[in-house]
């Protein structure tokens, strides 16, 4: 891709609006240094010298998309609880707006607090409750969504498998965007096995595929355009979802995308520097569906989730990639 056509795609971006369905969470960072072990157990005892929170989760899609468009709100449960209060200002501070929130009775917010040492993580603490909803709350999302559906360009199923979404919020909201021809994205959960239908792609990693098709799933022995067992996968995925792409993530080896009546196309990695694999699959359904509504075809817009991937997976934490951030990814990769 010429950088003319990359900027292109970019331009139109500005003007895109998205919606991001699903698991809100609040990601904390504390920051520590480690200068011994513990007396009481061989664990490291980490001194902290600092926090940093972010929103997380479905907000971090968000959180990529508005590096790159003011048109960016998210749809999923808030607690009415300290950590909800501030996942809340966050989001008012990006200018991510929060579209009619659901109040669970006594649901906590969604906290993922990882401690990183020496840019290592030593450890993640979770603190969840896998919460559902119900058929009246599901309606009250479905006619929150209806009514701003006309004034969006895509919306993107981000599932956690903490229990915002479900097979009937799917159902009933991939129905009215097939009618209303909008994209439709998502990056589904193996816990969670929802049928993705009516949508215009899905992106699952590559033990999610697998598990998704049925297929046993075993360590590559063959690049990914010459695995059998990946295009099988693939093949049964665009068939059982009905999708019109299929874009596999495969980490250190890239992704692959499937669409009906095509070859699969392989797009290899182009990380160079591994540091924190986290959120890099945020980044990927972020910057896909935005490039897929910014006119890029579905390989042009695989190969800009790849290089956005590369770069977020270049930082520690759950980062987010900028326009200049790609552009120069882009070039690096054409010297």
């Amino acid at each position: 891709m010429t950088p003319q056509r990359l900027e292109q795609i970019f331009d139109q971006a500005r003007t895109r609006r998205l919606l991001v369905i699903g698991d809100l969470m609040l990601d904390e960072f504390v920051w520590g240094k480690v200068g011994r072990i513990s007396p009481e157990a061989p664990v490291p005892v980490v001194e902290v010298t600092g926090e940093s929170f972010y929103p997380g989760g479905a907000a971090n899609v968000a959180r990529n998309l508005r590096e790159f468009t003011d048109g960016v709100t998210v749809l999923g449960a808030v607690g009415n609880d300290a950590s909800g209060k501030r996942l809340r200002e966050l989001l008012a501070d990006e200018k991510i707006d929060l579209l009619s929130p659901v109040e669970l009775p006594d649901f906590q917010t969604i906290v993922k607090t990882r401690i990183i040492a020496r840019h290592q993580q030593v450890v993640r603490v979770d603190r969840e409750q896998i919460a559902g909803l119900s058929d009246q709350q599901t309606g009250k999302v479905v006619a929150a969504v209806s009514e701003k559906l006309s004034e969006l360009d895509a919306i993107i199923f981000e599932d956690y498998g903490k229990g915002f979404i479900g097979g009937g919020l799917v159902s009933e909201i991939a129905r009215a965007t097939a009618t209303a021809g909008k994209i439709v994205t998502a990056d589904p959960n193996p816990r969670n096995p929802i049928d993705w239908k009516n949508l215009t792609a899905v992106k699952p990693n590559r033990s999610e595929a697998f598990l998704a098709a049925g297929i046993t799933q075993r360590d590559p022995d063959a690049p990914p355009e010459k695995d059998p067992d990946l295009r099988k996968a693939g093949d049964a995925l665009l068939k059982k979802w009905d999708a019109r792409q299929i874009l596999i993530t495969l980490g250190e080896h890239g992704m692959m995308l499937f669409q009906a009546g095509q070859s699969p196309h392989h797009i290899p990695t182009k990380a160079r520097q591994v540091f924190d694999v986290s959120g890099a699959g945020d980044t990927a359904i972020a910057l896909y569906t935005l490039a897929l509504g910014s006119g890029a075809t579905p390989i042009e817009a695989a190969e800009i989730a790849n290089h956005a991937s590369a770069v977020v997976v270049g930082k520690l934490g759950t980062a987010t990639v900028t326009r200049d951030e790609l552009m120069a990814s882009f070039r690096d990769d054409e010297s």
